[in-house]
């Protein structure tokens, strides 16, 4: 297979191909330059961005047992802590900055030496809190694998596609491209990445290359079925709770057209649920017909308020978020985005609202 060439020969045996036109939306030299970056090295530390999602855990799950299968040593590290109902994508626990590890045990190679960074699903220093540090700090090459427009150059080789639906699309066109094996565990963590990503396949970035895809991976043994039942059929009690009191909380302004939700830190100690229980949460108000877009507002525990955005079509257009996190220095998709923004919560809602006010 091409996988198993060096990296020069399978740059020679693929680029006529891609010259034709057949090759995927990424430049191919960043694929061969992505193989020489791998090869080179023995020690990977594999990481992606804060309050990882399914795409997110699943490209990190999925790197992971492709460089193990190479022979490589590898590291997954995540800088906040996944929701319950991934971890079944990970044999062993992963560590988490800030908790198990440090930065200082990275930069000052406790873990043991780091030949390459392999940065998933976002290319922001934004996106990494404190991993940041070491990123400024390291001599080690980075190498990014993302669909996200926002970018801040991060790597010395970057495969990136904003046209995919997911980084987990593009993650398995490299590994297809290159001849790398994709099956079993690795299939199922794609899997999880793509329809995650797409909201099950409902969502406007659902395309035939998103079904040609999970098609494929469904033929390499992927139960479809059985992944959905541990996503979104595995959910705490606490968490079922904590949603029931952002639906109370429920407002729409604007028309109908903006619904506005938000949780408060007492929430959570209420419910016993976490934090990283509200991945999706946003998405629960867009089941009104009129709303546009939804917002959710979450007090931290360090006093800032996160905001999650979401927007969907109203005829042929639709609100693009991303512009709208971007004035406060978040970002995103056009349709799922979000940002950080000053206590209290209410000034944080008063603000968002101000800014839809004027383009709804």
């Amino acid at each position: 297979m091409l996988g198993h060439l060096p990296a020069q020969e399978y740059w020679e045996a693929t680029s006529e191909r891609n010259e034709k036109g057949k090759g995927f939306c990424v430049d191919n030299r960043a694929f061969r330059q992505a193989v020489e970056l791998i090869d080179g090295a023995e020690h990977i530390l594999v990481t992606t961005h804060t309050r990882p999602d399914g795409d997110a855990c699943g490209c990190v799950a999925a790197m992971t047992q492709v460089l193990r299968g190479r022979g490589k040593t590898v590291r997954p590290l995540f800088v906040s802590p996944i929701p319950d109902w991934y971890a079944f994508l990970f044999e062993e626990k992963v560590p988490v900055l800030g908790e198990s590890v440090q930065v200082e045990d990275l930069v000052g190679g406790r873990l043991g030496r780091i030949d390459l960074v392999v940065i998933l699903d976002t290319n922001s220093y934004g996106q990494l809190p404190r991993f940041e540090d070491y990123l400024r700090r390291t001599d080690a090459p980075v190498l990014i694998v993302d669909h996200h427009v926002t970018s801040d150059k991060l790597g010395r080789v970057e495969i990136a596609d904003h046209t995919a639906a997911a980084a987990g699309l593009v993650l398995f066109e490299f590994l297809k491209d290159v001849g790398w094996s994709i099956a079993g565990k690795v299939a199922e963590a794609l899997f999880v990445a793509i329809a995650t990503d797409t909201g099950w396949f409902h969502l406007r970035n659902t395309d035939s290359r998103v079904f040609r895809t999970c098609a494929e991976l469904v033929d390499l043994g992927v139960d479809s079925n059985e992944l959905y039942r541990k996503l979104y059929q595995t959910f705490s009690h606490a968490r079922f709770k904590l949603m029931a009191t952002m639906l109370d909380r429920l407002e729409l302004h604007l028309d109908g057209r903006y619904a506005s939700q938000y949780l408060v830190r007492e929430d959570f100690e209420r419910t016993g649920a976490a934090y990283r229980d509200t991945e999706n949460m946003v998405n629960e108000c867009q089941r009104i017909g009129s709303v546009v877009v939804a917002a959710l507002f979450v007090e931290l525990r360090d006093g800032r308020i996160r905001c999650s955005l979401r927007s969907r079509p109203k005829g042929e257009q639709a609100i693009d978020v991303s512009e709208i996190a971007a004035a406060f220095g978040g970002g995103g998709h056009k349709m799922a985005a979000g940002t950080y923004l000053p206590a209290p919560i209410g000034h944080a809602m008063q603000l968002i609202r101000d800014e839809l006010a004027k383009r709804l």
